[in-house]
């Protein structure tokens, strides 16, 4: 007998207003609705999801942590992402 393989799908859930969604974990599943209720059923059983996102996991594209230097490096010579150099007034405060 053949195995059938169900799409693997990745899901994220935003829990409240104002929050950014994350990556609850994983779940099979045929097709995206499918997915999007069986993320429902196993990830907000007490109801603490606002939203929910599934995304097919073969859609997903990531760095490889061991090109971290060639991917990041080049952040390093643009100062201006980094305000250490700026004076803020004794009138301000703390930011």
């Amino acid at each position: 007998m053949s195995e059938q393989h169900t799409p693997l799908w990745e899901v994220f859930i935003r829990s409240r207003n104002g929050m950014s969604h994350r990556h609850a974990g994983s779940i099979h599943a045929a097709d995206a609705e499918m997915a999007l209720q069986a993320a429902r059923d196993v990830y907000t059983r007490r109801g603490e999801g606002l939203s929910i996102w599934v995304v097919p996991s073969a859609a997903i594209i990531a760095s490889d942590p061991s090109e971290k230097d060639m991917m990041f490096e080049p952040t390093g010579d643009k100062i201006y992402r980094h305000p250490t150099f700026y004076e803020i007034p004794e009138e301000v405060g703390n930011m």
